[in-house]
């Protein structure tokens, strides 16, 4: 169900190409790629007819130690605007504090509805991506000090 959500969210903005989530091999298998992966783990949301309605997941950053990234977080349509992005990123921001000292995002620039939302929960823009990022088609990246 997440894999159908991401795709969707990624055709409606006309992303669905090379260099995107769209096409990462895990998709189909989120759930058990994040639970083989150390420190990691992915959240799904739910609606009150229990239908996935949205999800969000950190993992380490590549080889770059105390870097988590913030991933796949999309929200169907119908779910956006009640703060459940805000909601999910929060949960996993906590879990990520306990194993990370910085959290590394990357997104698109024309997403602004969610760069706001980032900026608002203290990640500060950066005009490069870090090392280990795999997604070579985004255009904004952001970091946030856990610590504080």
């Amino acid at each position: 169900m997440i894999e159908r959500i991401i795709k969707s969210s990624l055709e409606s903005f006309n992303l669905n190409i090379p260099g995107t989530a769209y096409y990462d091999p895990q998709l189909g298998s989120l759930a058990q790629y994040y639970k083989e992966q150390l420190n990691s783990k992915y959240w799904v949301a739910v609606n009150k007819q229990n239908e996935v309605v949205g999800g969000v997941g950190i993992t380490s950053l590549g080889q770059e130690r105390g870097i988590c990234e913030l991933q796949k977080l999309y929200i169907t349509p119908e779910a956006q605007g009640k703060g459940l992005a805000k909601d999910l990123m929060k949960v996993a921001l906590e879990f990520a504090k306990e194993h990370y000292t910085h959290c590394y995002l990357e997104t698109l620039k024309k997403l602004q509805t969610a760069n706001l939302l980032y900026i608002k929960l203290g990640f500060q823009q950066l005009d490069r991506p870090l090392n280990g990022s795999e997604h070579n088609a985004t255009d904004a990246w952001f970091l946030k000090d856990l610590s504080n």
